[in-house]
């Protein structure tokens, strides 16, 4: 899998499920723009009839991630 930041080239599938040339994105909880992101991917998701399941648990995750940055940390994205 294919990681846009070489410093996050540490995390890896070691199943092998990912394709090595795919390009994945990684939002970290930290991330400002994250909840927000996931929030409106879970509503596309559902509009194109997908899994209504899928997006409450990605929802779900999304406020995880807004207690994470209310109780811990927040910031933009960066680059290193």
């Amino acid at each position: 899998m294919k990681h846009e930041r070489k410093d996050y080239n540490r995390f890896q599938d070691p199943q092998g499920l990912i394709p090595e040339d795919e390009p994945v994105f990684l939002l970290r909880g930290q991330d400002v723009l994250a909840p927000d992101l996931l929030m409106l991917w879970a509503q596309r998701l559902r509009n194109r009839g997908g899994s209504s399941y899928m997006a409450v648990v990605v929802e779900k995750h999304a406020e995880k991630m807004v207690a994470w940055q209310e109780n811990i940390k927040q910031k933009l994205p960066d680059l290193p």
